[in-house]
């Protein structure tokens, strides 16, 4: 009698969970996985490492593809959504059609950490873990990634289109930029050190190496050879001169000697506010990697959602639907917190009447309790 008494009540709250419930909760620096999902880092880890052995490039791409997912309404895995019929996603918003990319490789990880611990880990969370990995792989610095970052459940292409700092971006556009999102003009100067590594199509620098005066002449003679004046607009050339696939402080070399690749790059070395601090870099690895670093922590806490805000996708690219969502919320729950008997094995007793009531889609038939 008690037991049904039990399970009438348990059942209740999980059909009350169909309603929308906010708990506030912050990041976690400390074990947010560790019990959950205690292969997260390696599984992270050990993809980025083949990721970057097989394109060196592929470490820029995903750190790129983290900075375009946090400046557009916080760090919440939005870019990784493709269009579907209630929203236009941010994939192809200007400033990253035809440029973005790594997708795959987020793909990959989120399907072998699934295998692991199925409907646990965030994309959100994913992301942040696979930045720091592929710059970690390049030789730049490490950091404590805090996690607990959920997914949101739309994105939004105007949104990408109007906080992305462009190319073209002067000195004081990229600092209102950053101050927007409650980053310092040093945290703008020490994360476009970002752009040690990577490269950029010929339509982000052609104006910059044939109209700019702050530009090294023969720097600009240089990418002129593989960026004309008209077409050839995906024409790539690395951001970094001397050093494309190793991050370090050549970036800041460069705009001391004039040889910033893009115009926004060269704005922070050009008798402004950042000449100082540019010069620093340039000669002080520890300092850029440190400063790097600190503002990698800052920017991965861009507005995040946290507590039950957002879900946990099972793929990334895809929302999880109304109707199936309050079952993953419940037997993430049940299943990982739950500290009785009771519980658990309620769970386990009603969990195919919960999938047949619910009419749940064949991906969800794998979501089940771990001993």
């Amino acid at each position: 009698m008690a037991s049904t008494m039990v399970s009438s009540r348990l059942f209740a709250l999980f059909l009350l969970s169909l309603l929308s419930c906010r708990v506030q909760a912050q990041l976690s620096t400390t074990g947010f996985y560790a019990r959950t999902c205690p292969k997260l880092q390696s599984i992270v880890s050990s993809t980025m490492a083949k990721a970057v052995a097989n394109d060196s490039r592929m470490g820029a791409s995903i750190l790129r593809l983290f900075f375009h997912d946090c400046f557009v309404n916080g760090c919440d895995a939005s870019v990784l959504l493709d269009d579907n019929s209630t929203f236009t996603g941010e994939k192809n918003a200007f400033p990253n059609q035809n440029s973005l990319r790594g997708f795959e490789v987020i793909d990959t990880i989120k399907s072998l950490v699934e295998t692991s611990c199925n409907a646990t880990v965030s994309c959100a969370d994913i992301l942040a873990l696979a930045a720091r990995e592929g710059v970690v792989r390049l030789g730049g610095p490490s950091w404590t990634v805090a996690l607990g970052r959920r997914d949101s459940t739309t994105a939004s292409q105007s949104a990408a289109n109007s906080n992305l700092p462009s190319p073209a971006s002067s000195l004081s556009t990229l600092i209102s930029s950053f101050a927007a999102k409650n980053l310092s003009p040093r945290d703008m100067t020490a994360l476009s050190g970002a752009h040690t590594i990577g490269q950029a199509r010929c339509t982000t620098f052609r104006s910059h190496i044939y109209n700019d005066s702050n530009i090294n002449p023969n720097f600009a003679a240089l990418r002129k050879q593989n960026c004309p004046s008209s077409g050839g607009d995906s024409n790539l050339a690395p951001l970094d001169l001397q050093s494309p696939n190793r991050f370090g402080i050549d970036y800041y070399q460069n705009l001391v000697g004039r040889s910033g690749l893009l115009h926004s790059d060269q704005e922070l070395f050009n008798n402004g506010s950042q000449d100082s601090l540019v010069r620093q870099y340039s000669t002080n690895t520890q300092l850029f990697f440190s400063d790097f670093a600190a503002a990698m922590v800052k920017m991965g806490a861009l507005s995040p959602l946290t507590g039950s805000n957002g879900q946990i996708r099972l793929n990334c690219r895809k929302i999880i639907g109304c109707i199936a969502l309050p079952f993953v919320i419940v037997r993430n729950v049940i299943c990982t917190t739950g500290k009785s008997h009771i519980s658990g094995g309620f769970f386990r007793r009603n969990l195919s009447s919960f999938r047949q009531f619910f009419n749940f889609p064949a991906v969800f038939q794998r979501l089940s309790c771990r001993r």
